[in-house]
């Protein structure tokens, strides 16, 4: 069912005639706008780009971005990039101010800063290709017999899809056909959990029976037998990122029993245990540099150092209440490994492994220092940001849902975080000092999961209420209403390519979106 809003109150219908009745305010701008001071400086490297440049003072953000195109000389292959003003360039973790359309809105009519001060702006490529929005079901694909718990797209393309289910299988769905592919049938409970490896070649799947197997997607073939080890059921599950892997490729399941696992998925063993949680872990990722982060019932998020073989490093506590959900701002080139946009697929081990660190490390790289940021979500209705190298101390709380917050995702650029609440909302928060952007209201029902497309300019979110929406990210608004589920949509995922996005739910069937 569409979202239907309901009709306008006597109150509301007098207030819109009353505005429409006044005359719109007009935006006065000076018509002499003096030349300012600017010094422009890498987002990433933190490196000055050149000498000081005087430019007028209500220069738009096209404007400049075709100054920072010049002095690079890539004219010919020009990048989009936005821009925001370093309030302290003496302190490089000081606010930033966001300049949305030129100076002048964004700087000095505010009075952040006046036309005598010499301003150091900050500036980010954009992604160069841009994703369209889905707008239409392409498919609904039946099969499961039970609801669909966990979704997920490959990180090669966007032509296979993992399902997980509550009939104790799980799928692999061909999204070019739009067919039921391969039925992945072993666990005798519902699977809550399906992870592909970041090189695709493997799919590993998480259970209520206790239970982790390990597939293989082209002949939809179990590799082995079930792996055993948890005494309660599977809640999550990460693989190591590929720069990382050495002789063998791991990965790592949490579980409600408490206890986080670490297996070798040539020989199918497990090579650690991490156990020091007081109640069953919720959510579990393995980051870029090497470091396991978990989230527990136990209101606290631990860090553990896989290369010294699972040594406890950290616990956060800050947390109210217990964690449902943990992000790092490195997920989506982690998930994705050597693939990427231009499709060019690197032959060896050697150049695949580089290519992956290669990745890592431009989107990890802030101020010239690779950084990777932790948000985490919680059932006290806040959320926290951490930088876990530097601090155990939160960079900021994030607060504003009135219910519980179940998921959260940084954007592929790393730039925003989405947060998806019980309270029937989604809100973006700046990633950089975890400031409020906008919330994003639509839903009639709670939101349970979002996802962002591969160019971090649209964001889908499914909820109870039966639909999927797509939001502008910049905007904060509604750009596409998608209802076509027939009940609770469990679960939603953006392919890495962009090209569809694949939900699924109570209803037991997949729903395949594109343009």
């Amino acid at each position: 069912m569409a979202t239907q809003f309901p009709p306008k109150s006597k109150r509301i219908k007098l207030a819109e005639s009353n505005r429409s009745k006044e005359q719109q305010d007009v935006e006065l701008r000076p018509v002499n706008v003096p030349n300012v001071v600017v010094n422009l400086r890498a987002s990433d490297t933190g490196k000055q780009l050149s000498s000081e440049l005087h430019i007028p003072g209500d220069a738009t953000v096209q404007q400049l971005g075709l100054i920072v195109n010049k002095l690079l000389q890539s004219d010919d292959d020009k990048v989009p990039y936005t821009f925001s003003l370093l309030s302290d360039p003496s302190k490089p973790d000081s606010p930033v101010i966001d300049i949305v359309a030129d100076l002048w809105t964004s700087i000095f009519k505010p009075a952040h800063k006046s036309t005598e001060d010499v301003l150091t702006l900050v500036y980010t490529p954009q992604a160069i290709f841009r994703v369209r929005a889905v707008s239409r079901c392409s498919a609904s694909i039946p099969g499961h017999g039970e609801a669909i718990l966990a979704t997920q797209f490959s990180p090669a393309n966007s032509s296979r899809m993992v399902s997980g289910s509550g009939d104790g299988t799980a799928r692999i769905w061909d999204c070019d056909t739009e067919t039921p592919m391969h039925t992945l049938k072993g666990h005798t409970s519902w699977v809550l959990c399906v992870s592909w490896s970041p090189d695709a070649k493997y799919i590993v799947t998480g259970s209520m029976d206790n239970t982790v197997r390990l597939w293989d997607p082209k002949t939809g073939k179990a590799v082995g037998d079930a792996m055993k080890g948890h005494t309660k059921w599977i809640t999550g599950l990460a693989w190591e990122p590929l720069h990382l892997t050495k002789d063998t490729q791991r990965f790592v399941s949490s579980s409600k029993d408490c206890t986080i696992r670490i297996w070798d998925a040539n020989i199918r063993r497990i090579i650690t245990t991490l156990s020091g949680h007081g109640a069953a872990v919720s959510c579990v990722k393995w980051g870029g540099t090497g470091l396991i982060y978990t989230a527990s019932h136990d209101k606290t998020v631990k860090i553990w150092d896989s290369a010294q073989e699972g040594k406890l490093l950290h616990t956060l506590n800050a947390h109210a209440h217990w964690v449902n959900h943990l992000a790092l701002s490195t997920d989506f080139v982690m998930r994705t490994g050597y693939y990427d946009h231009t499709n060019n697929v690197p032959k060896t081990e050697g150049e695949q492994k580089a290519k992956a660190l290669e990745r890592f490390e431009k989107a990890a790289t802030l101020d010239g220092v690779i950084t990777e940021r932790l948000v985490t979500a919680s059932d006290d209705l806040t959320m926290y940001l951490w930088e876990p190298t530097k601090s155990t101390k939160p960079i900021a709380r994030l607060m504003g849902h009135q219910k519980l917050v179940n998921h959260v995702s940084f954007s592929p650029d790393g730039r925003v975080i989405a947060s998806a609440s019980f309270d029937n909302s989604v809100r973006l928060w700046n990633a950089r000092d975890g400031k409020y952007m906008s919330t994003l209201r639509g839903h009639v029902a709670p939101v349970y999961q979002c996802a962002f497309s591969a160019d971090s300019r649209l964001l889908v979110s499914s909820s109870k209420d039966t639909t999927l929406k797509v939001w502008d990210v910049r905007t904060g608004k509604l750009h596409t209403d998608l209802p076509g589920h027939l009940d609770e949509v469990f679960s939603v995922d953006w392919s890495p390519d962009g090209q569809k996005v694949g939900s699924g739910g109570k209803d037991k069937a997949i729903r395949l979106w594109k343009h």
